[in-house]
């Protein structure tokens, strides 16, 4: 399911995004979405400060610069005006804070994950019901409070613009655990494995090894937010073994899969 368009705030979402009971003069406002699985946000800007966060599921946020995966343990700070696509492999239910920016208790330009605490997501909640002024105005006050950045390791996968290579590119997107080798995959695309390794390195920034890596581990985070076991996750993103996937991702990420969600 994907719903296009170009979203300024919570009053451009459909019925499930509504913000109904709320003051719409509040510095923040809460929407609620829930996503079956497939929902794909495309590409879309606000003009509100927005916190993104998984009530259940896992979120994806894709700007132009990096990918976010988000289990209800994270949430992400996009500020106003930044181009994005939020989408769920599964069934997942985002709320979003909505923050004016004339009133934002804080004013980060770039996307910033925060720790999404037990204390935060009752807070959300509360905020998204009908509260007099001053219980407003105290819960806003408690929410700066808890705006704390993360760090998070992001796993960027740039795709090559020529094709054939991109058409290899988006089949091993679709179907990452394919283990066919460049030269096997150059008689399916009619190019030699030279050329593909060439458009790879040029177009991509890294070998095209490399770069299956790289997609590969991008493909295991959703899995890994669910709570997937890593041997069970290895398999299913195309390694032999659970030791060869923990290694790349500890080599990529300076991670082990198990902790990387923890925190």
């Amino acid at each position: 399911m994907s719903l296009a368009g170009q979203c300024h705030g919570p009053d451009a979402g459909d019925g499930p995004g509504a913000t109904d009971g709320q003051d719409p003069s509040a510095a923040v406002l809460v929407a609620t979405f829930p996503m079956p699985a497939g929902t794909r946000f495309d590409w879309h800007t606000h003009q509100d400060h927005q916190l993104a966060w998984a009530a259940s599921g896992v979120l994806t946020v894709l700007t132009s610069a990096a990918t976010w995966v988000l289990p209800p343990t994270r949430a992400l700070w996009i500020p106003v005006g930044l181009p994005h696509e939020t989408a769920s492999d599964g069934h997942a239910t985002m709320r979003s804070l909505y923050i004016k920016r004339e009133l934002s208790p804080v004013s980060w330009a770039e996307p910033t994950p925060v720790a999404a605490s037990p204390l935060l997501a009752e807070l959300i909640g509360y905020l998204s019901g009908t509260l007099e002024a001053d219980q407003r105005a105290h819960a806003e006050v408690l929410l700066a409070d808890l705006l704390r950045p993360m760090p998070m390791t992001t796993i960027q996968v740039r795709l090559p613009v020529s094709n054939p290579a991109r058409q290899l590119a988006q089949a091993l997107r679709a179907d990452p655990a394919d283990r066919r080798t460049l030269r096997e995959w150059g008689r399916q695309v009619a190019a030699s494995d030279r050329t593909l390794a060439r458009a790879f390195a040029a177009e991509t920034g890294v070998p095209f090894g490399r770069w299956r890596t790289l997609l590969r581990l991008q493909a295991a985070l959703p899995m890994l937010a669910r709570g997937e076991p890593v041997s069970r996750v290895a398999g299913r993103v195309g390694y032999d073994t659970t030791s060869a996937f923990v290694a790349a991702f500890r080599r990529e990420t300076g991670q082990t899969p198990g902790s990387f969600f923890r925190g």
